[in-house]
């Protein structure tokens, strides 16, 4: 059975913000994978300025170089909103029952969880991975703190919901490619792969 994290999001580019927290997260839990999603039409926040294609490549040449980091298009592929509870049942066929799920997400969309499309269904799918600062703790209605309180069976691949402390790096996509708007390249903000491609596609209204 294989741990496998799955960290959804636009990407609009992926950068080191996503990077760094996956890498804490799947060391931390022990991961024995780590997939990135991009999303296609995303439910909860604006569309993406980069076209899917850009979004795909970009996560591509992020992720290549690190061993168990893969990135699954599934949600590219379909023509409908990003629900992460089809993309888990997607995942529950393609990649089979035995496999341990952890779902990571960010404190803020755990406190909106209730907002989702059938958010009671997630935790028969996967485990949740709540991302915090160290020291901070998502503010929580009784059906949220009821979930991080609930007891867990690890003998099972699913149901768990763990608050995993990861650093702060306050960066973002808005950034970035106010930069590049701006003619700047954000050296340090994305990886050098990520920028290469962003240069040679003149995105975000960089001119060079």
């Amino acid at each position: 059975m294989a741990r496998i994290g799955l960290i959804g999001g636009t990407f609009d580019p992926i950068h080191f913000g996503h990077l760094r927290s996956a890498w804490e997260v799947s060391q931390q839990l022990g991961l024995n994978e780590m997939h990135f999603i991009p999303s296609a039409i995303p439910v909860h926040r604006p569309q993406p300025v980069a076209s899917a294609e850009q979004r795909l490549a970009m996560v591509k040449a992020a992720v290549e170089p690190i061993s168990g980091w893969l990135v699954n298009d599934c949600e590219l592929r379909r023509e409908r909103p990003s629900y992460t509870v089809d993309t888990l049942l997607e995942l529950r066929a393609t990649l089979g029952d035995e496999h341990e799920f952890w779902f990571l997400m960010g404190s803020d969309a755990f406190e909106g969880l209730l907002s989702w499309h059938r958010w009671q269904e997630l935790l028969s799918l996967t485990n949740i991975a709540v991302m915090v600062r160290a020291g901070s703790h998502p503010r929580c209605c009784a059906e949220l703190n009821e979930m991080l309180n609930r007891p867990t069976n690890e003998s099972v691949g699913f149901g768990q919901v763990k608050l995993v402390e990861v650093t702060a790096l306050s960066i973002s996509a808005t950034q970035i490619r106010a930069e590049l708007a701006s003619n700047q390249l954000p050296h340090f903000l994305v990886s050098e792969s990520v920028l290469e491609y962003i240069q040679h596609q003149r995105m975000y209204g960089y001119k060079g």
